[in-house]
């Protein structure tokens, strides 16, 4: 039995947009824009398409727009489903062994790596209260110590 074809990148980027729908960040701003961002981030960074897939998905399970279950039943290269759920942290998770996670999956560290440099951009913080940002900025130079210099 041969599996079914992949999304294509507009069908896994609609998916996203309407699993995400009605999510907001931190900053009040429409959930998507981050997933927009980390995708082009991958897409900058020489990211693959399976990559791209990734980052669009990249939040779906962690923040409970799509479960597990549905990820798993979604067209997607086994690749993509691997890098989404190696960027899946688990709820009381060590933030040590969610980097190795990451660093011990093909693919993954490159979505990471978009996805922290979005979070971490000054801009987004700055519209942040003091408390949070100063909390997520340490939160995310623990993350890059932990994945290592970039690639």
């Amino acid at each position: 039995m041969t599996s079914p074809t992949p999304l294509s990148l507009p069908e896994v980027e609609a998916l996203a947009r309407a699993a995400h729908a009605g999510q907001t960040d931190k900053a009040g701003r429409p959930y998507a824009e981050h997933l927009a961002a980390v995708a082009e981030g991958v897409r900058a960074r020489g990211g693959d398409p399976e990559q791209i897939a990734a980052a669009w998905l990249h939040d779906a399970v962690e923040d409970h727009a799509l479960s597990a279950e549905r990820l798993a039943a979604t067209p997607l290269t086994a690749r993509t489903r691997a890098i989404v759920l190696a960027l899946t942290k688990h709820p009381a998770e060590p933030a040590e062994a969610y980097a190795r996670r990451i660093l011990d999956t093909p693919g993954a560290l490159l979505v990471k790596e978009a996805d922290l440099a979005h979070n971490a951009d000054p801009g987004r913080l700055a519209v942040l209260d003091e408390e949070t940002r100063k909390r997520l900025t340490e939160k995310y130079a623990r993350m890059r110590a932990l994945l290592g210099p970039p690639v």
